[in-house]
């Protein structure tokens, strides 16, 4: 399908929708009340687009995909899927340092920092913005993180290190704990590294 018979297509009932900024924008519009109603996990695709007053087939026009789109929703600077394909496609006896890294090098510069901590800030402060975060890491980042190691109990596993790259987060941006707050990036990445990779990777007395 192009993309102009993309934008010419309609949720039934609702009417056409031209293309452009002004669709681009209320689909953003209705993932936003639904992500907010729903959380996460229950809201999708199709229901935004029936929302929006679109076909599925645009919101996928404008954006890669739930996690993209709820990314851009956040104002989060960073495509998800883009740092869970650099994550999962190195060697998996490093997969735990380069979490890390790649988390801290997200992090980094200034202007996106600004955007990350305040969008973990209202997650402290309001239960529906925690619900969608904690739903979005769960599933989108850590939870496809541990699946691709293939070790027993993935959904625990992604669960304990998203704690820690969180309490990480925190302290180092948030709170500014002064010796995390102080600490260079490869110095968090070399102690960090290796307990996420006892997390996700290696297994457990008992586990086969």
């Amino acid at each position: 399908m192009t993309s102009s018979a993309q934008e010419g297509v309609t949720a039934k009932g609702r009417g056409r929708r031209p293309g452009g900024v002004d669709t681009r924008a209320a689909i953003l519009e209705a993932a936003r009340k639904s992500f907010a109603a729903k959380g996460y996990d229950k809201a999708s695709v199709r229901g935004i687009a029936r929302e929006a007053g679109v076909d599925p087939a645009l919101v996928h026009h404008y954006f890669e995909g739930k996690a993209a789109l709820f990314a851009e929703t956040l104002d989060v600077p960073v495509n998800p899927a883009e740092l869970i394909e650099h994550i999962t496609a190195g060697d998996v006896d490093r997969l735990g340092w380069r979490i890390v890294e790649t988390f801290l090098t997200v992090w980094e510069p200034p202007a996106r920092r600004d955007a990350l901590v305040a969008l973990v800030r209202s997650s402290m402060t309001s239960e529906e913005a925690a619900r969608m975060l904690r739903e979005f890491l769960g599933r989108e980042v850590f939870g496809r993180i541990a699946a691709s190691t293939g070790v027993p109990d993935p959904q625990l596993r992604g669960a304990l290190a998203a704690t820690q790259m969180i309490g990480l987060i925190v302290a180092r941006y948030v709170i500014r704990l002064p010796a995390v707050a102080d600490a260079t990036r490869d110095e968090l990445v070399e102690r960090i590294g290796p307990v996420l990779q006892l997390h996700l990777v290696d297994r457990f007395p008992g586990e086969g």
